[in-house]
């Protein structure tokens, strides 16, 4: 983790951490979350790969909104319809994990979404990766929206879906907007 850390920043250890060439992994996990989108939109983009074969990995220090969308606008190939599907199944997903007991009494850390989509304009959303997934102590439940302090087991699931909604959201409608349209004589 360490290593990992300074790659990215090398300035960032503290001269403790630096001295042993080591970190906790609570305190990389905090770092990660903040240099990423984490911590600001409840979500990371962790990899692409397009229909065209290109992929990137590169995106431990995608932070801003604006750049997500970017991203986002360039993996639907600029395609407002596959957006707008994804931001229909993204409110299904919240609609049904909204109104789940078991998602209520769950902590899900370390969990992701897999978007997959194909030139015929198939979409899907998967939900994958739960094995950190643990039930909340007794008669604990979490709203997923509230951000995360020590103890209160919350992971910003619906937080992070939420603002994918309205990234992909504004996606869709940006990519409309820049749709050459037809003039008919």
């Amino acid at each position: 983790m360490y290593q990992k850390m300074i790659e990215i920043d090398p300035d960032e250890p503290t001269d403790e951490e630096r001295a042993q060439q080591a970190i906790i992994k609570p305190r990389y996990m905090q770092w990660r979350e903040n240099v990423s989108s984490s911590a600001s939109l409840g979500f990371r983009i962790e990899g692409v790969k397009k229909a065209d074969g290109t992929s990137s990995r590169n995106f431990k220090t995608t932070k801003e909104r604006q750049e997500i969308q970017e991203h986002f606008t360039s993996f639907v190939d600029k395609d407002p319809t596959t957006a707008e599907k994804y931001v229909s199944t993204l409110k299904a997903i919240r609609a049904t994990l909204g109104s789940s007991t078991f998602f209520a009494m769950h902590e899900v850390i370390g969990s992701s979404l897999l978007f997959i989509h194909d030139k015929s304009g198939r979409t899907g959303i998967w939900m994958i990766d739960f094995g950190k997934t643990i039930p909340l102590p007794d008669s604990m439940k979490n709203d997923h929206r509230t951000p995360w302090v020590e103890g209160n087991h919350e992971d910003g699931y619906l937080f992070g879906v939420d603002n994918l909604i309205d990234i992909l959201t504004n996606v869709a409608e940006t990519c409309t907007n820049e749709t050459p349209s037809t003039i008919e004589s």
